[in-house]
C-alpha cells in the first residue's frame, strides 16, 4: 500500500504560489516598457504613380441597382409582339431577354412628351384587374 508522504504536500502548496506570481510580474513589467523611450518606426512609402496612370480619369464606381421581382398579366398578343421583337434583335446579334425588352421599353415611354404618352397608352386594349381564370 502507498501513503502519502508529507513531502507531497509541501510540493501542491508551492505550485500555488507560483501561479499568483505571473499576475503580479506583468505589473512592474509595464511600468518599465511605458519609461522606456519609443523606437523608432520605418515606414514604406510607395512609389509615385507614373504620369499616364494619374491622367486616366477614374472609372465611376459601379452602382447595383436593387432588383424587384414582380408579375403581372399581359394579352397573348403582347408576348407575341415581345417574341417578335426578340427575333429582331437576333437579326442583328443581339441576342435579348423579355426583361431587357421591357425596361427598353420604359425607357423609351420616359422619352416621350405628354401628348404621345398619353396616346400610346389609350392605344392599349383595357385589362380586367386581378388573375386571369385556370383554363382547364
Amino acid at each position: 500500500m502507498a501513503t502519502r508522504t508529507p513531502a507531497a504536500k509541501p510540493r501542491t502548496a508551492a505550485k500555488s504560489p507560483t501561479k499568483a506570481a505571473p499576475k503580479a510580474a506583468p505589473k512592474p513589467a509595464a511600468k518599465k516598457a511605458a519609461a522606456a523611450p519609443a523606437k523608432p518606426v520605418a515606414v514604406k512609402v510607395p512609389a509615385p504613380a507614373p504620369a499616364a496612370k494619374a491622367a486616366a480619369p477614374a472609372k465611376p464606381p459601379k452602382i447595383k441597382a436593387k432588383l424587384v421581382r414582380d408579375s403581372f398579366t399581359m394579352p397573348a398578343s403582347d408576348f407575341a409582339l415581345i417574341a417578335a421583337l426578340k427575333e429582331r434583335a437576333l437579326g442583328f446579334k443581339r441576342p435579348t431577354k423579355k426583361s431587357e425588352l421591357l425596361r427598353a421599353g420604359l425607357q423609351a415611354l420616359a422619352g416621350l412628351n405628354s401628348a404621345s404618352l398619353q396616346a400610346a397608352l389609350n392605344a392599349l386594349a383595357p385589362l380586367k384587374p386581378g388573375r386571369p381564370k385556370k383554363a382547364d
